[in-house]
């Protein structure tokens, strides 16, 4: 192996202080971008071959390199890695061991700054990719769920308390339609995230004229930026993935708190599969919602990294400055995080099992059907604060003499309003208050049902079930 020297070590008398190598080298953290900076350096040659800074044989030589080096790191990346301050030395350092001044050549007109964030644009793209990928996937099992259980009515809560009956398939979906927002966030910090910033060099550019646009078309870019100052300094498209990525654990943490709430014996909605729960060391009849609480617990970090990179970016001066080589650990932190945190949710939700029962019991608790007949005393002409107010007094009697709504005759119900009649009976029926809400976007039947076949026609999804 030849002397291994720094990128930068001409003006240095001396070397960095051991202990200043541990604190500031980044290979361990930066090494999954080598695949990345491969591609980089591949592109670049190509840039310099077109301005002849390079020869036709070096381009072959470079590209017949880059290749094989690329599918070393695909098959034993920690190989290759040696005492290299970041990922950038290593492949430079490798680079110039195998093909001598050749390698040497390859950072002519770039730098370190426009490298890292055209390999994390790289990097991004194709983690968002794959994000959307399993945000689809949750949609999916979601949509499955609310198609395969139309008829089942439960309670709707609001503070946690009995509100008003809904559909469960209503239910569900509500939960999809956070999770197709999330889907736009991110497909939107695609579009932020396609620029390629390679040519920018450290900040004022490069003095080769290298074809930018050229570079772009082989990365898959679909545009250039446009200030080389902005490129080497812009973190925005890390700022929107890390905000997404909160955003949508926050929706998969919220989620989460039903379904821990709802697997309780004491609630017993659902049983989550063997396969996503966990059971108790010193309390054999324990089924514990394991996975669902440790994504609710981990929404925290990626919550945390989002804050950490906020507070990163917000004092830096233009343009570079040494505090960006933090950013790379949290959005690996995040994109990992989400990423698993998806995947299990997805196969998690494809275990549970609805027990209607239950939930049919759970609807004679609350007087779920007040507002019913409070909306019943407004079509007889009653405004509907007083008939608020009549309702109210209703639900008392009911509860200081035990009985439910529809338990009262219609004797008891005039002793409140003098406008009810018979018909009054009839709305004290679950169905009848579901299929009551027929503006669009409510939990009637036929609502929900079309709602249901639209996502279908949109996504041409079957439903397995």
């Amino acid at each position: 192996m030849t002397e291994k020297k720094k990128l930068w070590g001409g003006r240095f008398k001396k070397e960095l202080d051991e202990d200043a190598k541990k604190f500031s080298y980044s290979l361990h953290i930066d090494g999954c971008l080598a695949p990345y900076d491969i591609q980089v350096n591949l592109a670049h040659a190509k840039a310099l071959h077109k301005e002849s800074l390079i020869t036709d044989e070096e381009l072959k030589k470079l590209e017949a390199f880059f290749e094989q080096l690329h599918q070393q790191f695909i098959k034993n990346p920690g190989e290759l890695f040696g005492d290299d301050e970041d990922v950038h030395s290593c492949i430079e350092r490798i680079t110039t061991e195998k093909l001598g001044d050749l390698g040497k050549k390859i950072h002519t007109g770039k730098s370190r700054n426009d490298q890292v964030i055209t390999d994390m644009r790289l990097y991004l793209l194709d983690e968002i990719s794959q994000i959307i990928m399993k945000l689809e996937s949750v949609m999916k099992v979601l949509w499955q769920l609310a198609d395969s259980h139309l008829g089942i009515v439960m309670p709707g809560f609001t503070h946690l308390q009995p509100a008003q009956p809904v559909l469960l398939s209503h239910h569900l979906l509500a939960h999809f339609e956070k999770f197709s927002r999330d889907r736009g966030r991110f497909i939107e910090n695609i579009k932020s995230t396609d620029v390629c910033p390679l040519g920018s060099g450290a900040l004022a550019g490069n003095n080769y004229n290298l074809d930018r646009v050229l570079v772009a078309e082989e990365l898959g870019f679909s545009s250039i930026t446009r200030n080389s100052m902005d490129s080497v300094s812009d973190r925005d498209f890390m700022l929107e993935f890390c905000n997404n990525a909160t955003i949508c654990m926050t929706h998969l943490s919220q989620f989460c708190e039903e379904l821990v709430i709802w697997s309780s014996p004491i609630t017993n909605f659902i049983t989550i599969g063997d396969d996503f729960t966990t059971g108790s060391s010193i309390m054999p009849q324990k089924k514990n919602p394991d996975i669902a609480e440790l994504i609710r617990g981990k929404s925290g970090r990626v919550l945390g990294n989002y804050t950490a990179l906020v507070h990163l970016i917000k004092g830096l001066p233009l343009t570079y400055n040494r505090d960006l080589q933090e950013d790379k650990e949290i959005v690996f932190d995040s994109a990992v995080t989400l990423e698993g945190a998806l995947t299990c949710f997805s196969k998690m939700l494809d275990t549970i099992v609805f027990n209607q029962e239950a939930i049919q019991e759970s609807l004679k608790k609350g007087h779920l059907l007040a507002t019913d007949f409070a909306d019943y005393l407004v079509k007889k002409g009653v405004p509907f604060r007083e008939s608020h107010e009549i309702t109210g007094k209703v639900v008392l009697y009911c509860q200081e003499n035990k009985k439910e709504l529809w338990d009262l005759t219609v004797a008891e119900f005039t002793e409140f309003s003098t406008l009810v009649e018979d018909d009054v009976l009839a709305i004290f029926n679950f169905d009848h208050a579901v299929n009551s809400k027929t503006s669009y976007g409510n939990t009637a039947t036929d609502r929900v049902k079309n709602e249901i076949n639209h996502i279908r026609e949109v996504f041409k999804w079957e439903n397995k079930h």
